[in-house]
């Protein structure tokens, strides 16, 4: 830590974080978006697997962020894991993206589906999508000015009320529509034969955010015992809404309804109850997303205050408030950043160049695992089960999406990959004009 002023405050408790593991996963896309992974199965039966499966697969790399963790209870996750593990010009590159795109672009994105659903919710007028937007990032980054223990009891209640909306949604799904159980994993004629390998991608994305935890490990009480069990409780609560919300889509819709529906929350609402469903999930689909929105930049934060530390950024964003030791300068520097992306109207775009650089990104963080095994041995708090056959599961499994990204998708792709690498001649450019950058 700078020696000029003290640390974070270590004030968040376990179940602090495991809801905030909940919290950084589910967004809007649980509630928008599975008719795609639909489109892309043959049957109930596969689409079920996939999520489950693809579940597994980020519960291994969250098992993997879990030593990581163990081994580096401090702010900045993989950023700092990069550095140490692959040099500054690595930990630079995660950084530059991050704040440029991933996590800015991402919170503008999101804080729009707030909008759209909030406005649903109350009946306003399309032209008052942007200022909710702009109104949500004021917002969550406002409560987290004054403390993570406030932020992190209101994020608390974000994570209970989408857990909440999730538990509606399945007792319609399952309980309350009564008929339509039997279709839940029957084949889809239409797609027969279809496979479902190109459902990974949708799924996937829907289960990133698992890594933010992390980046708030400096504020985590014993972290070296309630890292393992956070990311790993959130992570099974994730996992077993993640199913049964598509059993209930499922049930109700049938795969092939599924399919179709662009919004299978609202549509499953809609058939139960009536108008007043689509109400209500609207309100839950408002309030999940603009939880998430509060993760991503709280965690976003830690990263930015690291490089400053490190003097790989502006050393205004180092600073902690002197009283409430949050990194505010870095805060404010990001949400201005998403408010900037959503007033241009151009996140959106830059979110599909870059969608497949965060998973790339946990890849490569998983990676440095087996730096840190070489360097410090297996002598942790806790250590992956499975080591080294689970973190290279995971690794090989991410670098194929990633590729089939690349292929099916070569513009945005390479586009994405572009604006990383845009980040070398700023960080040489940095070092030499900036010598108290880290080693």
């Amino acid at each position: 830590m700078n020696d000029h002023q003290p640390g974070y405050l270590r004030s968040l408790r376990p179940w602090d974080a495991a809801l905030i593991v909940v919290g950084g996963i589910i967004g809007g896309g649980i509630f928008l978006n599975p008719g795609i992974a639909a489109q892309r199965t043959e049957s109930g039966l596969a689409l079920l697997l996939m999520w489950a499966g693809a579940g597994v697969l980020t519960l291994i790399g969250a098992l993997c962020y879990a030593e990581l963790g163990a081994r580096r209870p401090h702010a900045g996750g993989t950023y700092v894991y990069l550095r140490e593990a692959f040099g500054p010009l690595a930990g630079f590159l995660f950084g530059w993206t991050m704040l440029l795109v991933i996590y800015s672009g991402s919170t503008a994105a999101v804080a729009t589906i707030f909008a759209s659903y909030a406005s649903a919710v109350f009946g306003l007028p399309p032209s008052m999508a942007l200022p909710l937007t702009i109104g949500a990032l004021v917002f969550v980054s406002g409560i987290n000015l004054f403390g993570i223990r406030l932020g992190a009891q209101i994020q608390n209640l974000f994570a209970l009320l989408k857990l909440l909306a999730v538990a509606v949604l399945v007792v319609c799904g399952l309980f309350l529509a009564g008929a339509g159980h039997g279709q839940v994993l029957a084949i889809d004629p239409a797609r027969s034969g279809v496979g479902f390998i190109g459902a990974a991608l949708p799924v996937l994305f829907a289960y990133s955010g698992f890594t933010y935890l992390n980046n708030l490990a400096g504020e985590v009480r014993d972290p070296q015992r309630t890292l393992p069990r956070a990311l790993t409780l959130g992570m099974l609560l994730v996992i077993v809404a993640y199913v049964l919300v598509n059993v209930a889509y499922l049930a109700v819709l049938g795969h092939d309804g599924l399919a179709a529906s662009r919004a299978p929350a609202a549509d499953v609402m809609q058939q139960v109850v009536g108008p007043i469903g689509a109400k209500i999930i609207a309100l839950g689909v408002a309030i999940s997303t603009l939880g998430f929105c509060n993760i991503t930049l709280v965690a976003g934060a830690r990263v930015l205050q690291v490089m400053g530390e490190d003097g790989l950024f502006f050393r205004a964003v180092a600073r902690l408030h002197p009283r409430y030791r949050t990194p505010n300068t870095a805060l404010l520097l990001l949400a201005g950043w998403a408010i900037v992306l959503a007033l241009s109207g151009s996140y959106g775009q830059l979110l599909d160049y870059a969608t497949f650089g965060d998973w790339l990104a946990c890849a490569v963080g998983v990676a440095t695992l087996f730096w840190y095994r070489r360097r410090d041995g297996a002598t942790a708090s806790f250590k992956v089960p499975g080591y080294p056959w689970l973190p290279l599961l995971f690794i090989g499994t991410v670098a194929w999406v990633v590729v089939m990204t690349m292929r099916d998708n070569p513009r945005n792709a390479g586009i994405g990959a572009l604006i990383m690498l845009a980040g070398v001649p700023v960080y040489v450019v940095w070092r030499r004009l900036f010598s108290r950058a880290h080693p």
